[in-house]
C-alpha cells in the first residue's frame, strides 16, 4: 500500500499502514422499536450518509425512543449515524445510548446482566453526537445487531441513516469447496468467514471478546487461512508478535501447550510456503524454545510439566489433559526437529528427536477424553481405529476448538460417515439457531426449546446466548464469532477434497479423497504457485473418478495412481 501524503512521507518512522478496508452496511430489518418513531423504514434504504441542505426524508425519534436494527450478518466494526437536526428548540448535540449485540437479546441487555460486558470492546455506551448536520462513528466490536436509544426528552431527533461500518481485510477467497450437500458447503463458507473477520493484521480469537493473539487457539484458524486465502502475512505477524512478547524460556500465553502450538503452526506455515528464509529468522529463538520444552522430559519418558491445559471443556479432567499435552509434546518436538534440520541446526534437532522418542515410547495406559484421544491418534501414539471406536463415537462432549482434531482423528480412522455426521449436527446446529459465524462454545443440548439468536426470545423459549456457556465465556460474554471453531473448513479441504502437503512449499502434494456418503466434491486449494483444482465423482461401483489440475511446479501424488 502506498501513501503520497507529504506529512506522512516526512514522518514514515512514526507511521504504520493499516491493511484493512471499510464498507458501509445498510440494515436489513427493524427487529424492535419503542416510542412513536416515524419513518423507521428510511433507515433500511441504501443511501449515502452525506448531509445535504436539500429536502430529504428522515427517521424521527420523538423524545425518548429506541430501535433495534439487524444488519443481516455478523461483522467487525461499528456504526455511523448521520443526523440532520432536531425539532425546536434546536440542539447542536444529542445523547444516545448504543448497545451492540452478537444476538438480539445481547443488544437488548444491560452490562452485568447475564454476564453482558464491555470487556475487550465497549458494547454498551452513552455518547454525545452532533445533531446539526452531523455524522459520528461509534463503536469497534463484533456484532450483527445494534440498539439505539434516544436519551433526549424534549426534542425529536431527525436521523438520516444508521449504517454499519465494516472494518476488514479485503482478501481473495482462493480456496473453495462444493459438494452435493448444501449444508456442508454452507459450513465451509461460514468457517472461512468466521476466520476472515478475525484477520485484523494479526489473527484474533474473537472480534467481540478475546481480541488477542492466543497462539494455541489460532492453530485451526491458521489451517483455515491456508486452505482459503493461502499465504497471508497475518500468520507470521501473529507468530512474531507472540515470540517478541515471550522469552524463549517461558510459556507463550502462560500455557505450556501454547508454546508447543507455536512450533506446530511454524511447521504448517513452512510446509505450505517453503519460506526457509523466514524460518531461519526464527532459528535462535526456536532452538532455545525447543531446549526449554525438552528440559521437562525425563529419561523414563515421563515429564515435569506443571500445567497440562488443553482447552476449557477438558480442564476438569487433569489426567486426560496430561495425556493430550504429552501427545502434543511429541508432535511439537518432532516439528522442531524437522525445522531445525531444514535450517542445518545439528545440535538441537537430534535432541528433539530423542525427547520425542522418550515420550512416545512410554506406555499409554488410557486414552482420556475425546480431546486427548484425538491428539494421541494424530501423534501416532495409538491406533486411530481403536481411538475412534472407543472414544470418538457420538456427538456429545465435542468442543468447538478441539472438534477440528476429533474430525482429523476420525478421518485417519476411515470413519468419514461419522465425521461428516458430526459436522452436520454440531456445526449445523449453530446455523439452525441463526448463526452467521461459528461460536466459542456450543453443545447440542442447547437446541432443546431454543429460540434463534436473530429474534426476541418468545415466552417459553430459551435464550441460548444468556442461558449457556461455561468458564470465562458464560452468558452474553460468550463470543459468537470465534476463529477456533472454524475447523470443518480446512478439514473438508484436507480430508474430503484430500489435499495433503508432502514437501515444503507445496512442491509435492498428495490427493487422498474420502467422500464418505457424498456423491461428488470439487474445489480449489491455494499454493504458492497457484491453485490446485480438484473434482471427485463416485462411480456406480463406489470407486472415484478424479480430475486434478495443478501448477506445473507442484508434483501431485494421486491415491488412485
Amino acid at each position: 500500500m502506498r501513501h503520497d501524503i507529504p506529512a506522512l512521507k516526512k514522518t514514515e518512522d512514526r507511521v504504520t499502514l493499516d491493511n484493512r478496508v471499510r464498507s458501509f452496511i445498510t440494515p436489513q430489518r427493524i427487529v424492535y422499536q419503542d416510542g412513536d418513531i416515524q419513518n423507521g423504514q428510511v433507515l433500511l434504504q441504501n443511501r449515502t450518509a452525506q448531509q445535504s441542505l436539500g429536502i430529504e426524508t428522515y427517521c424521527e425519534f420523538p423524545g425518548k425512543a429506541s430501535i433495534l436494527l439487524d444488519y443481516g450478518f455478523e461483522f467487525q466494526g461499528g456504526i455511523g449515524i448521520s443526523i440532520s437536526g432536531t425539532s425546536e428548540p434546536i440542539q447542536k448535540t444529542v445523547r444516545l445510548r448504543i448497545r451492540f449485540g452478537e444476538s438480539v437479546q445481547e443488544a437488548m441487555s444491560d452490562v452485568d446482566t447475564s454476564s453482558a460486558t464491555n470487556d475487550h470492546a465497549v458494547r454498551d455506551q452513552v455518547v454525545e453526537v452532533s445533531s446539526f448536520y452531523g455524522y459520528a462513528e461509534i463503536g469497534l466490536s463484533g456484532f450483527r445487531f445494534v440498539r439505539i436509544d434516544s436519551l433526549e426528552e424534549n426534542v425529536a431527533i431527525h436521523i438520516k441513516s444508521i449504517q454499519g461500518v465494516f472494518l476488514y481485510e479485503d482478501l481473495e477467497y482462493r480456496g473453495s469447496f462444493c459438494c452435493d450437500d448444501p449444508l456442508l458447503n454452507q459450513i465451509w463458507e461460514v468457517g472461512a468467514y468466521t476466520v476472515h473477520l478475525n484477520i485484523q493484521n494479526y489473527i484474533w480469537d474473537g472480534i467481540k471478546r478475546d481480541r488477542l493473539v492466543w497462539i494455541g487457539d489460532i492453530h485451526p484458524e491458521v489451517s483455515t487461512v491456508l486452505s482459503v486465502f493461502g499465504q497471508n502475512p497475518c500468520i507470521p505477524n501473529s507468530l512474531d508478535f507472540i515470540r517478541d512478547t515471550t522469552p524463549a524460556d517461558q510459556w507463550m500465553n502462560e500455557i505450556p501447550a501454547y508454546s508447543m502450538w507455536w512450533l506446530l503452526i511454524h511447521k504448517e506455515w513452512y510446509l505450505h510456503t517453503g519460506d526457509l528464509a523466514y524460518l531461519q529468522g526464527q532459528r535462535g529463538y526456536m532452538k532455545q524454545m525447543a531446549e526449554h520444552i525438552g528440559s521437562f522430559v525425563q529419561d523414563n519418558g515421563d515429564d515435569t510439566i506443571a500445567d497440562y491445559f488443553l482447552d476449557w471443556p477438558s480442564s476438569s479432567d487433569p489426567s486426560a489433559c496430561k495425556i493430550g499435552v504429552r501427545a502434543l509434546l511429541v508432535m511439537a518436538l518432532e516439528a522442531a526437529a524437522l525445522m531445525l534440520n531444514a535450517m542445518g541446526e545439528e545440535e538441537t534437532a537430534p535432541k528433539c528427536q530423542r525427547w520425542a522418542r522418550l515420550v512416545r515410547n512410554r506406555e499409554v495406559k488410557s486414552y482420556g477424553n475425546k480431546q486427548s484421544a484425538a491428539l494421541l491418534a494424530l501423534a501416532g501414539m495409538a491406533a486411530p481405529q481403536a481411538i475412534n471406536q472407543s472414544c470418538l463415537q457420538g456427538v456429545e462432549d465435542v468442543s468447538t476448538f478441539f472438534g477440528f482434531y476429533i474430525l482429523k482423528a476420525k478421518a485417519l480412522a476411515g470413519d468419514m460417515e461419522g465425521a461428516l455426521a458430526l459436522v452436520r449436527k454440531f456445526w449445523g446446529g449453530m446455523l439452525s439457531l441463526g448463526a452467521t459465524t461459528f461460536w466459542e462454545d456450543f453443545d447440542l443440548r442447547w437446541l432443546e426449546n431454543a429460540a434463534r439468536i436473530d429474534e426476541l426470545t418468545p415466552e417459553g423459549k430459551v435464550d441460548v446466548h444468556a442461558a449457556y456457556g461455561q468458564y470465562c465465556y458464560s452468558g452474553y460474554r460468550h463470543s459468537l464469532c470465534h476463529g477456533w471453531a472454524s475447523g470443518p473448513t480446512p478439514w473438508l479441504s484436507q480430508y474430503v477434497l484430500g489435499v495433503q502437503i508432502l514437501e515444503p512449499g507445496c512442491r509435492k502434494v498428495a490427493i487422498r479423497p474420502q467422500l464418505g456418503d457424498l456423491q461428488w466434491v470439487e474445489g480449489a486449494y491455494p499454493t504458492p504457485y497457484g491453485n490446485i483444482w480438484i473434482r471427485h465423482e463416485k462411480r456406480e461401483d463406489g470407486s472415484l473418478h478424479s480430475v486434478i489440475n495443478a501448477p506445473q511446479e507442484v508434483e501431485i501424488v494421486r491415491s488412485d495412481a
